[in-house]
């Protein structure tokens, strides 16, 4: 069973060894952050009332992050799973949890477009393409 908690500094951790797979980085396309950029990031997050983060855990492991936020398309939705838990539908379930969390709609995901896993996942919740680029597929949620 997927779960979202409040993120722990003790889970900050693993979030670190997740975003600093190359592959996991290679495939979202975002750049892994240094440790002392990776701490600043998620103290600022944190803080931010507007920032809806969550651990994502499964069997009392936490094996992932996922949060909306006010963006520059309005409130944008994302999230991060680690790599040796791709393909269990953990992300699947991880993001139909947060929006039951957050009802503010419309609600906007941008996905590198070779990510087809996650453009499958935000598909299955409703999310639709309003965009594309040679880069980037645009969605959003109504």
């Amino acid at each position: 069973m997927v779960l979202l908690r409040e993120v722990r500094d003790g889970d900050l951790p693993a979030l670190f060894a997740h975003q600093a797979d190359p592959v996991a980085a290679a495939m979202a396309d975002f750049p892994s952050r240094d440790q002392a950029a990776f701490d600043a990031h998620w103290a600022r997050i944190r803080a931010d009332p507007t920032c809806l983060v969550r651990a994502v855990v499964v069997d009392g492991e936490v094996v992932g992050n996922i949060g909306s936020w006010v963006g520059e398309d309005g409130r944008e939705l994302g999230y991060w799973i680690g790599q040796p838990h791709w393909g269990r539908g953990i992300a699947t379930a991880a993001v139909g949890a947060l929006l039951r969390l957050d009802p503010v709609r419309p609600l906007h995901a941008h996905v590198v477009a070779h990510n087809l896993a996650s453009l499958r996942v935000l598909g299955t919740h409703g999310f639709a393409v309003v965009a594309t680029g040679p880069d980037v597929v645009d969605l959003v949620l109504r």
